[in-house]
């Protein structure tokens, strides 16, 4: 085997969800010897390892968006009757023309596309994605689409007060979104890093609190960061006495930070999925009379960075925060809130 062939299988495999990784490595059976067993014992043990490393190779999310994809691609194909695995690069281009016309975002197409390079990979077959047809159509679908992003409204600070003002501080489900909303916001976290925080990722001190994010979307390897939150002393929005009051109340002194609620007020062990964080800024929105149609999860993360760049905060700064690797999209949030300041046309028609 050659080294570029053996690179092209690794480098699939370590792609491959498990039901595909048995494509790609197998374990060649041999006349019955005990070193040839043992022999054969080990490359079944590290198929198992290959497997569970290439699983790991992306994130839950990521693994189920493919396989959804894979799906709506395998219906497709049924549909015009054409065989998905291997599939021509014709039937690829025309299987994007047709996601286009159904509206579907570019990059949502884009995803699709992963999933059927993946597949094809996994399969041992040469990827249609790559080819001239289909790059060009998808060239001209990104041209074509005009559609501004879809933006949730930012939470900003003052909206954040009146979402926390409308909270009941005496339960224990009140005292957990109360929590949640002031770290997330303060923390500009994303949805996934606010419920994978675990009680030993936190570190309180007289300034404020540490919090050590073990992975994000930018930091797929888990090299980790730590951010700071400050307290705000005398302030009854301080996130940090948010968060020690939820623990107190809640007797949470190790594992998940953010859990699901039973019955009764009670407090669950397991772990808020991202998708209850966008539900319960939807709640809180709509008990502090805004329209949650507004609102989502994301809204904590922009409404610290809109807030921020309002007070003329540094991009470097933001950027720490926020956990963003490319300045350009926190650039859009400075210049949005500076698009007046020293206008070149500012004393032209006085």
């Amino acid at each position: 085997m050659s080294r570029n062939t053996l690179s092209r299988r690794s480098q699939a495999l370590r792609r491959l969800p498990p039901e595909q990784a048995p494509h790609a490595l197998s374990v060649h059976e041999h006349p019955q010897n005990p070193q040839r067993e043992l022999a054969q014992r080990e490359a079944v043990r590290l198929l198992d390892v290959a497997r569970d490393y290439a699983h790991k190779s992306h994130s839950p999310n990521t693994w189920r968006s493919y396989q959804s994809d894979w799906r709506i691609f395998e219906r497709w194909c049924s549909s015009v009757e054409l065989p998905p695995l291997p599939a021509s690069a014709s039937t690829v281009a025309m299987f994007i023309a047709a996601e286009a016309e159904q509206q579907r975002n570019p990059s949502t197409i884009a995803r699709r596309l992963a999933a059927i390079r993946l597949l094809h990979q996994g399969a041992r077959h040469p990827s249609p994605t790559e080819s001239v047809e289909v790059t060009e159509v998808m060239r001209g679908i990104r041209r074509e689409w005009n559609k501004p992003p879809l933006q949730k409204e930012a939470a900003l600070d003052t909206v954040i007060k009146r979402m926390i003002d409308a909270v009941e501080p005496q339960s224990a489900c009140g005292l957990r979104d109360r929590a949640l909303l002031l770290v997330g916001f303060a923390g500009a976290f994303r949805r996934s890093e606010l419920v994978a925080l675990d009680v030993a990722d936190l570190e309180f001190a007289d300034e404020g609190l540490r919090i050590l994010i073990r992975r994000s979307k930018t930091d797929q390897e888990g090299e980790g960061r730590i951010i700071g939150v400050p307290r705000v002393t005398g302030s009854d929005y301080c996130p940090v006495q948010a968060l020690r009051d939820w623990l107190t109340v809640a007797d949470i002194d190790d594992g998940p930070v953010f859990r699901r609620m039973r019955r009764h007020d009670k407090v669950g062990a397991t772990r808020l999925s991202d998708h209850s964080v966008a539900l319960i800024v939807k709640r809180r929105a709509t008990g502090a009379g805004l329209d949650e149609k507004k609102f989502s999860g994301h809204s904590l993360r922009r409404g610290f960075l809109t807030s921020a760049a309002k007070k003329r905060a540094s991009i470097w700064k933001m950027a720490h925060q926020s956990g963003h690797k490319s300045l350009d999209v926190l650039r859009r949030y400075v210049e949005n809130e500076e698009v007046f300041d020293d206008h070149a046309g500012a004393d032209l028609l006085k």
